[in-house]
């Protein structure tokens, strides 16, 4: 078995050796990719699993701890495109809490390490701000040097970069320390994060995915011009070293950097219990979306700092702190509307239009509700504030709301009946959970694929006209529905279509002729492949052969499609058909009721002509007559015996009717047998129904 997969208490020696070589490997690797490369390959919460891992490891096997232990290593090192800066205070991380008890728990260590008893533990709590540490050293109130975190030792010096940010000051004034190094966070907000991307898009240039990785990208920029374009913040809320102490607390400390003109943040608190901060956490939590840039946790610290420093550090990381993490894949925000998109088969998929917020390391503004019944299950209403999930490359989904922040009158979301897009008839088939367009022929939702479908090879088959080519055309407006492509050689000819479709790029003179000379060679079609390359729902390249075969002519079956669209002899017709359901028969029906597909097929039928199926031999024993196999059958199998008799003719049917001819009964025959008896209707065996057709 392989070490990685083992529990930890079920580790050898050996085992454990070979698991942290692999994890130093493993960490090294994401710590250049998130902090090097600003391009993170696995998101926070399996970087903190693997870094747990190998934490807890190390206790098991502390003889085994490796030189290179990415427990005594924080980040990455700096860039050699940058110089070096090294700190004369290293700037180390935070232990992490997942759970309330986990935040319980840090308190009660403080208590023990410190033999508090009645003396109250104080603590401070803010938003653990989802950005890039910055360090800036000031000397007699002058900016002189701005550092990246880097590997905790030594950072990248981008003083340059920095000093482009309006939130921090190039020269402080009033009671300052002859050395003060501020600490902070680096970021961007949402607004300034969609604007950028907006940018990029503009440009032709790839988009960021989450404002941490555009915060650090454009802070990490050689020339500093392209940083003084990006919407650079900074929040402050440490320091490194001092020339003297700013406070007796790290509250006052921390409001003592803002009085020296440095942004901190509103939502810091002090409180004296661990009930409280924890409150505090959650709501953040709930408060998350409104803040307008990312947060991914809440950190603690004690508030005193005599009791930080006797507290010390253990590896990496500050007994006095830790950082309680949010859950990485669920978030809480505020849905704002429901939107309803129409996808390529016409199905209406609600989405929630979300405010922005980070889950698993991307920036979410949109989740699929699912369906109808989903909505009315959860009770979504807009302006609700939900829980939304996001687990790995799942689309996100709203989970559950948060009915205590429900708003006044907030109102039950009416599920449309009608298409957003094209206004044809919205409908549930029965035990469906999904409701559907039917005007798949002009709907723009639908359009494309539908387009796709039409000219693909067991359809209309039109060479020189694939995905690409349909996908251009429709964009641009050539094609809109089927019978566009009729008509696209008269439009181009007379000067309608600009610039003309041999001079654009991919085109010549030869390929449009020969585009045009396919389309024309498709001017007539088998009305099999016409019913096919009409993409209705459910009937598909053999219902459509079956249903030609049995209706022969395209004016008989759409007459009698039209007339299918209630109970009654139209639609026991195509029931009649063995092979055809009723789910196929009903989106049959539904199709034909729809005036916008009637207006399109009209259009098309305008240029094309569709080709009766062909006819069989009148010589043939069987042919028009409508024939019903029933029974365990011996001397062929079901699909056999139908196939023979369409080849010769016939109509198969599943059911007894009046209109049946022929029954031809294998052993078991039961109730069919005995209705056609009833109703007169000629019997035979295999052998018969062989004799009969000639073998």
């Amino acid at each position: 078995m392989n070490a990685a997969l083992k529990d930890v208490e079920a580790l050898t020696s050996e085992d454990a050796a070979t698991e942290l070589e692999r994890l130093a490997r493993e960490i090294a690797k994401h710590d250049a990719a998130y902090y090097e490369k600003d391009a993170p390959k696995i998101s926070d919460a399996a970087y903190d699993a693997l870094r747990a891992r190998n934490t807890a490891i190390e206790a098991r096997f502390p003889e085994l701890k490796r030189k290179d232990s990415p427990s005594e290593r924080v980040g990455a090192k700096p860039s050699e495109q940058f110089g070096e800066v090294v700190h004369a205070v290293p700037m180390l991380s935070l232990g992490n809490a997942f759970e309330d008890q986990d935040v319980r728990d840090f308190a009660d260590r403080i208590r023990r390490f410190l033999n508090l008893k009645d003396d109250t533990l104080v603590l401070t709590a803010e938003p653990k701000i989802d950005g890039l540490s910055a360090n800036l050293r000031y000397e007699k109130g002058e900016l002189v040097i701005g550092a990246t975190r880097g590997d905790g030792r030594s950072g990248e010096n981008v003083t340059a970069n920095l000093k482009t940010i309006p939130d921090i000051p190039h020269k402080l004034e009033g009671d300052v320390p002859d050395v003060l190094e501020v600490r902070g966070e680096v970021y961007m907000s949402h607004a300034d994060f969609a604007s950028l991307n907006a940018m990029q898009e503009e440009r032709g240039k790839p988009a960021y995915k989450n404002p941490r990785n555009a915060a650090a990208g454009s802070l990490r920029q050689i020339d500093p011009a392209i940083t003084a374009e990006r919407p650079l913040r900074f929040f402050a809320y440490a320091w490194g070293e001092l020339s003297e102490p700013l406070a007796e607390t790290q509250y006052d400390a921390v409001k003592r950097l803002g009085a020296l003109g440095f942004v901190i943040n509103d939502d810091m608190v002090r409180v004296d219990s661990v009930e409280a901060v924890i409150n505090h956490y959650h709501a953040l939590e709930e408060k998350r979306a409104d803040l307008g840039y990312d947060i991914d946790g809440v950190v603690y610290k004690v508030d005193r700092l005599d009791w930080q420093e006797r507290l010390g550090f253990v590896a990496r990381a500050p007994r006095w702190a830790i950082a309680h993490k949010f859950s990485p894949e669920k978030a809480v925000t505020r849905l704002n509307a429901i939107e309803i998109q129409v996808g390529r088969t016409g199905a209406l998929t609600p989405v929630a239009k979300l405010e922005p917020v980070t889950v698993g390391g991307v920036v979410v503004s949109n989740a699929t509700l699912h369906n109808q019944d989903e909505i009315e299950r959860k009770d979504v209403r807009v302006g609700d504030t939900v829980i939304i999930q996001r687990a790995g490359d799942v689309i996100p989904q709203v989970v559950e709301v948060v009915l205590g922040k429900r708003p006044d009158g907030a109102e039950p979301f009416e599920f449309p009946t009608l298409c957003p897009v094209c206004g044809s008839h919205a409908v549930r088939e029965e035990g469906e959970v999904v409701r559907r367009c039917t005007g798949g022929l002009i709907c723009d939702a639908q359009a494309v694929e539908r387009l796709k479908h039409f000219v693909s090879r067991k359809a209309f088959d039109i060479e020189g006209l694939g995905a690409k080519q349909i996908e251009a055309f429709f964009h641009e407006g050539l094609v809109k529905q089927p019978a566009d492509i009729f008509t696209l050689r008269a439009r181009n000819e007379a000067g309608e279509i600009n610039p003309p479709i041999q001079t654009r790029e991919g085109w010549g003179e030869r390929s449009a002729a020969n585009l045009f000379g396919s389309i024309d060679q498709r001017r007539s079609i088998g009305l099999a492949r016409f019913l096919f390359a009409l993409g209705i729902r459910h009937v598909g390249e053999e219902t459509s052969r079956l249903i030609a075969r049995s209706f022969t002519s395209w004016q008989a079956v759409r007459e009698t499609a039209e007339a299918a669209n209630q109970p009654g002899e139209a639609f026991a017709a195509f029931m009649d058909i063995d092979g055809i359901g009723e789910t196929a028969v009903k989106a049959l029906a539904e199709f034909f009721a729809e005036s916008h597909n009637q207006d399109a097929l009209n259009a098309l039928l305008e240029h094309v002509t569709v080709e009766d199926a062909e006819q069989v031999a009148a010589e043939s024993p069987v042919a028009g007559k409508t024939v019903v196999f029933t029974g365990s059958l011996e001397r062929f199998t079901r699909d056999e015996a139908k196939a023979r008799a369409q080849s010769l003719g016939a109509k198969v049917s599943g059911s007894v009717s009046g209109k049946t001819d022929i029954l031809v009964a294998g052993p078991g025959a039961g109730s069919k047998l005995k209705k056609a008896q009833e109703l007169g209707v000629q019997t035979m065996t295999e052998d018969e129904w062989l004799a009969l057709i000639g073998g």
